[in-house]
């Protein structure tokens, strides 16, 4: 798949990243205590059908497991990403709440991967209730270090100053940043090279950014130790000292003028 998209396929995910931002951004204000996660995601998937697109994540396959069950990952507090949307989830007060959710859109278009429009990717943490002014604040970081990392994805910068640039905000605070999950490549599919870590690594040097570039950056940082585990269902990935995780993800359009956040939600504006 193409590291540089064409002015075409860059449109399209522009137009793709907007719907998919109002959706996240209307999904955030079902985020209350009580709630089932399941309903969430039952309203997700028929936001994206309704307008036009494709649950990215549902039926998703990865070898050796079952496929993803639902249209958004629904994690809670020590869930990192990949959590499970169950009727039996309920939102608590003092929780947080990971969202993410991807799109191919437009449908049926004749384009991008099986005739099926592009990709974008977005996730937001959002408290449920009132929360613990340390959560509240490992939230903001994890916030902040994403609008870093997008201000580091400049024409003729690398793919490894993005994650210099998390490693280097994150750090001082003494948070844990995963280094078992990453960013990675977007628009032809939903995950695609190259992968795009929240911590410094030589080897992505040789990626420069150049006008095309489509990438998903996502920081995801725990209250603890930087170590995850996969929980007993096989997809849900977890702090393994059972801290508390937060994650903000962007899909990011690299233009002449400079990075463009598809995903952007409405009240980012």
């Amino acid at each position: 798949m193409a590291y540089i998209k064409t002015k075409k396929e860059m449109k399209l995910i522009d137009e793709g990243g907007t719907i998919i931002g109002k959706i996240l951004e209307h999904l955030t204000t079902l985020v209350k205590p009580g709630v089932s996660t399941l309903e969430i995601d039952q309203i997700a998937e028929n936001m994206i059908k309704e307008a036009g697109g494709i649950p990215a994540f549902k039926g998703y396959k990865v070898p050796g497991h079952t496929p993803f069950p639902g249209t958004i990952c629904a994690s809670v507090n020590e869930e990192v990403v990949h959590g499970i949307p169950k009727k039996d989830k309920i939102l608590q007060e003092g929780d947080i709440f990971t969202m993410d959710v991807g799109m191919q859109w437009p449908a049926n278009s004749g384009q991008g991967l099986r005739g099926n429009g592009f990709f974008t990717d977005t996730a937001v943490t959002v408290a449920v209730g009132e929360i613990e002014e340390e959560t509240q604040k490992l939230m903001d970081a994890t916030k902040r270090s994403l609008e870093v990392a997008i201000e580091a994805a400049q024409i003729g910068n690398t793919i490894a100053d993005i994650g210099r640039a998390v490693e280097d905000y994150i750090k001082p605070f003494g948070y844990g940043i995963v280094t078992d999950l990453t960013g990675h490549g977007v628009g032809h599919d939903v995950h695609e090279e190259p992968y795009v870590p929240n911590y410094y690594s030589k080897e992505l040097e040789n990626w420069e950014i150049q006008p095309g570039v489509v990438i998903a950056i996502e920081p995801m940082i725990t209250m603890g130790k930087p170590e995850t585990v996969t929980a007993d269902d096989g997809w849900a990935v977890e702090t393994e000292d059972y801290s508390l995780a937060a994650h903000y993800e962007h899909t990011i359009i690299i233009t002449e003028k400079g990075p463009v956040i598809a995903t952007k939600r409405p009240s980012e504006k």
